[in-house]
C-alpha cells in the first residue's frame, strides 16, 4: 500500500511538473490549436486553406440549422467587432456557460456544454491565451434564433475534472476527447436534431463542403463497425493523419493538421479512452 501511494504521489507530481513548464498561455495554445480545433470554426478559408494572417477572425462557414443560424464568431483582441473588451472572467463564462457578457447565448454550434469538464486550470489557460489573440476588425453576422435554444450535455460534459483526475490516462482520454467535441460530429442525431447520446460514437452525419460529403464514421469498440479491430498506431494515423487502415484517405472535417501536434502522451491517453467506448452497430 506504501509503494501504490508513493507511486500515485510520484505520477501527480510529474503530472504538476509537466504541466508547470507550461506557461498559461501556452497550455492555452496548445489546448486551442490541437485538440480544440477552434481554428476550424474561427478562421477565414480561401483556395488554399486556412488564411492565417487573419487567424480566429471568423469562419468562412454558415449553419442555419431548425434552432438558428451562426457563422463562425470573431474571437480575436478586436474590441468593436470581436471580443477584446471582455474580461477574463467573462470569457470563461461564456466558454462554459454559453452566454455572451449582455446574455445572450452563443449558438450551440460553439460546443460549450463539451467545456464543462474543464480543469480551472485550463479554463485559465485558455482565457490567458485568447487574450493575446491579434486583433483583426470583421464584423460577422450575429446568430439568428428561430426557436428557444437548447445546450446539449454529453456525458459527463458538466462535470468540471481536476488536475489529480488526468493522472489516469483513461480518464485524461475522456477528459481531451470531451474538450475536443469529438462526439458531437461522431454521435447520431434523432429527428429533432439533438444527439442521440443512446447511441454514443456510432457516426452516421454527413457534412458537405469543398471535399465533397463525407459521414462521420463509427469510432466505438465494435470489432467490425467500429474501431475495436484497429491497433493504437492505426488509430493514431486515422486521427493525425486522415488515413484508414487499410491507407484509403478520411475527409475532412476531422481537424488532422490540428491533431497532428498533439503530443503523443495525449494521443494515447485518447486511444484509451476510445477503447472504452460501448460497441454500438
Amino acid at each position: 500500500m506504501m509503494r501504490q501511494g508513493l507511486a500515485a504521489v510520484a505520477a501527480l507530481a510529474a503530472m504538476v511538473v509537466g504541466a508547470n513548464a507550461q506557461t498559461p498561455v501556452e497550455r492555452g495554445s496548445y489546448l486551442v490549436n490541437t485538440i480544440g480545433t477552434c481554428q476550424n470554426c474561427h478562421t477565414p478559408a480561401g483556395p488554399g486553406g486556412p488564411v492565417l494572417d487573419r487567424a480566429f477572425s471568423g469562419g468562412p462557414q454558415v449553419w442555419d440549422t431548425p434552432m438558428f443560424t451562426a457563422r463562425g464568431a470573431n474571437i480575436t483582441q478586436d474590441r468593436e467587432t470581436a471580443i477584446g473588451a471582455w474580461s477574463i472572467l467573462e470569457l470563461k463564462k461564456a466558454l462554459i456557460e454559453g452566454v455572451r457578457p449582455n446574455g445572450v447565448p452563443i449558438a450551440p454550434i460553439m460546443p460549450t456544454s463539451y467545456y464543462g469538464v474543464l480543469t480551472e486550470r485550463d479554463r485559465d489557460a485558455i482565457a490567458a491565451y485568447l487574450k493575446t489573440v491579434k486583433a483583426v476588425r470583421n464584423e460577422v453576422p450575429s446568430p439568428t434564433y428561430k426557436t428557444a435554444i437548447v445546450r446539449e450535455i454529453p456525458p459527463g460534459g458538466d462535470k468540471q475534472m481536476t488536475d489529480a483526475e488526468l493522472t489516469d490516462p483513461v480518464k485524461k482520454g475522456f477528459y481531451l476527447a470531451t474538450f475536443g467535441h469529438c462526439m458531437e460530429c461522431h454521435t447520431p442525431r434523432g429527428a429533432t436534431g439533438q444527439s442521440d447520446f443512446s447511441r454514443l460514437g456510432a457516426g452516421g452525419e454527413e457534412f458537405q463542403g469543398p471535399w465533397g460529403v463525407s459521414v462521420s464514421r463509427n469510432i466505438t469498440s465494435h470489432q467490425t463497425k467500429g474501431i475495436g479491430a484497429w491497433t493504437d498506431a492505426q488509430i493514431k494515423a486515422a486521427i493525425t493523419d486522415g488515413v484508414r487502415p487499410d491507407g484509403t484517405k478520411l475527409k475532412p472535417p476531422m481537424g488532422f493538421g490540428s491533431y497532428k501536434r498533439m503530443t503523443d502522451a495525449d494521443l494515447t491517453a485518447v486511444v484509451a479512452w476510445l477503447r472504452t467506448v460501448p460497441a454500438k452497430e
